[in-house]
């Protein structure tokens, strides 16, 4: 289950206007990579829509069966904007329907029994 947490607005290259929820998962906790502490996160991710402004501020709240998952995507970069610096990431974390994540988890059981 993830919950509707905000939403942002974009712009097409035509000035066309569209929107985007940004979900967000459960409570996980992980482990710093640099102290090996753990400390508690939750993965969000942007899902586009074909809200208007109002639909999607009405939104924010509810909540929609799936899940948050990290997914390898071609490199791309992304530069931050209060210090300019650029950064290149490999994964994205994306929304996956209960279905996906059924299928998803059916490939990965075939993979340990071959």
């Amino acid at each position: 289950m993830v919950t509707i947490v905000n939403y942002k607005s974009y712009e097409k290259e035509d000035g066309e206007k569209f929107y985007a929820l940004i979900v967000q998962g459960g409570l996980e906790a992980v482990k710093s990579k640099e102290t090996g502490q753990a400390y508690f996160t939750a993965k969000t991710a942007q899902v586009s829509c074909t809200f208007d402004e109002e639909t999607c501020k009405s939104l924010v709240g509810n909540k929609i069966p799936g899940a948050i998952k990290k997914v390898q995507v071609e490199a791309y970069e992304y530069a931050n904007s209060v210090t300019g610096e650029i950064t290149t990431y490999t994964e994205r974390n994306v929304f996956v329907t209960p279905e996906e994540e059924i299928l998803e988890n059916n490939v990965e059981e075939e993979r340990m029994v071959i």
